[in-house]
């Protein structure tokens, strides 16, 4: 059984980091030292006896990153990522706490598959939070027992990978959201207007014979649900924005009060549709990698904050499932182990973001939507911390995840996760 959380005056000192907590306004170089799984002290600390030092000079402390959008495929669908592989691939990634969607089988629509969930994510070293179903068996027709889940843990609500179609039925759900304080996050993709999904409606799709998933299938939803969440004054996410109109009718919605928050994938800040002529079905994700004018306004989004979450949503799929033909071929790729890299090298390098914003992107704001704990480096905080190397040149190759379907693997990245700390221990080691 898993000890994370047992700490038995355990101590550790962090000696020479650069501290950076942007919700603390702290950026400047100190030692910590982490005691019974939190932050006990900054400043310049000597080792007490038989305390493990960890010499962190030219490294940056950060509070432990926060993913709120990954699949770890458990239960029902193990052959491609289990709760302990997901958990690997994340502290791998610099991650102590994931959000995971609800699209398992069976669908987490019912207290009882949710608490199996949570009482097996206990047992891992990071922290493993599940989002409920809104709807009933991802039909969306029925509103899940909403008040039932969030009594038994759910962090949130969401149909992620089933766009919700019924404006009535999403009205309702996001009144009932509302109700219970917690927030609702959306796949948004008319499935009316898309031939074939996947690959995005222009060059990449006629050079494939199809003719594509349109900005169009994002955009008209965004609008509809963007002023849904102004009517109800719901908390919502619109999840993995991938086309820049998307970005302007967010900002515009949020401009005149809605409660919203918005998701930019690293593969949509990094890529365009022409990935997918180069890297097949390992480019093939929902909503669709799309043009380069939609990538330059997906960092303009980010710069202003408009698009306040970095999420993954890493979906493993193994590789006989990749390697069907394109429109055969499920959906998606891991993220976890890249995206920080990502980041660094395709936002801060750039000047897009400096790394205090990243870390509010990575860290703070996902922690803050979900009333999740962390977020801090302060006495009192918890010890889920994650150590970078910002200068760090390397290339991923292999995997913790048990799936490798990504078109990142060979490419040369910039910044990385040296050390995950979670609870006050080290649960990811790169050196």
């Amino acid at each position: 059984s898993n000890t994370l959380f047992v700490r038995n005056h355990y101590t550790m000192l962090i000696k020479n980091a650069l501290v950076i907590s942007p919700a603390d306004r702290i950026h400047e170089k100190y030692d910590v030292r982490c005691e019974n799984g939190q932050i006990k002290e900054l400043g310049s600390l000597a080792p007490l006896p038989a305390e493990e030092v960890l010499d962190a000079e030219g490294l940056v402390l950060v509070p432990g990153l926060c993913d709120t959008h990954v699949h770890f495929r458990d239960p029902g669908q193990t052959w491609k990522e289990d709760l302990h592989t997901g958990a690997a691939a994340a502290a791998a990634g610099g991650f102590t706490a994931v959000v995971c969607m609800a699209n398992t089988v069976p669908v987490v629509d019912n207290t009882a598959v949710l608490t199996d969930i949570l009482k097996r994510a206990a047992d891992e070293q990071i922290h493993i939070y599940q989002a409920a179903a809104v709807s009933a068996g991802f039909k969306g027709l029925e509103l899940t027992d909403m008040e039932a889940l969030k009594a038994a843990g759910a962090a949130g609500f969401t149909d992620d990978g089933i766009p919700l179609t019924d404006a009535v039925f999403v009205r309702r759900a996001m009144e009932e959201a509302f109700r219970l304080g917690l927030p609702v996050s959306l796949h948004e993709e008319d499935p009316a207007l898309i031939s074939e999904n996947g690959v995005n409606a222009g060059t990449a799709a006629e050079a494939l014979g199809f003719a594509g998933a349109p900005a169009a299938a994002e955009e008209t939803m965004v609008e509809r649900d963007c002023a849904l969440a102004l009517e109800t004054k719901a908390c919502v996410v619109i999840q993995h924005v991938s086309s820049g109109k998307s970005v302007d009718i967010i900002r515009r919605y949020k401009a005149l009060g809605a409660n919203l928050h918005a998701e930019a994938t690293p593969h949509h800040f990094t890529l365009t549709e022409d990935a997918v002529l180069k890297h097949g079905t390992n480019a093939k994700m929902n909503p669709p990698l799309r043009t380069e004018a939609d990538r330059q306004k997906i960092l303009e989004g980010l710069a202003d904050g408009t698009l306040d979450l970095l999420a993954t949503d890493h979906a493993p799929h193994s590789a006989e499932e990749k390697a069907r033909p394109f429109t055969k071929a499920p959906s998606g790729i891991i993220g976890l182990e890249t995206s920080l890299a990502l980041a660094v090298t395709g936002l801060v390098k750039p000047g897009v973001l400096t790394l205090d914003e990243l870390v509010m992107k990575m860290s703070v704001n996902p922690r803050r939507l979900y009333g999740l704990p962390g977020g801090h480096i302060a006495p009192g905080a918890p010890a889920d911390l994650t150590l970078i190397d910002p200068g760090l040149n390397w290339t991923p190759e292999n995997y913790h995840s048990k799936s490798s379907n990504s078109p990142f693997t060979g490419m040369q990245l910039t910044g990385r996760a040296v050390f995950t700390v979670c609870g006050g221990r080290i649960v990811y080691s790169w050196i």
